[in-house]
């Protein structure tokens, strides 16, 4: 997991818990909507980290398939 989809999470963790201890239903509502944008940015940043793993795989494997055949095909 990176840096910054770790702070995602942990920012999201402390909306929560600053909800939790919000004396007013609107300081709540706030919180509950940040941590809702943090949690967002965290599974985004997560799919998008998956994605890339999946294509860097599948280049790598291609690059492995192709491997000791000739750059350019002979005519």
């Amino acid at each position: 997991m990176s840096i910054s989809t770790q702070f995602y999470l942990d920012q999201a963790a402390q909306c929560g818990r600053n909800a939790v201890a919000a004396p007013l239903a609107n300081q709540r509502e706030v919180q509950l909507k940040a941590q809702a944008a943090w949690q967002a940015m965290a599974d985004r940043a997560i799919r998008t980290a998956a994605e890339r793993d999946r294509r860097d795989a599948e280049r790598r494997d291609l690059s492995l398939d192709h491997q000791g055949e000739p750059a350019c095909p002979e005519i």
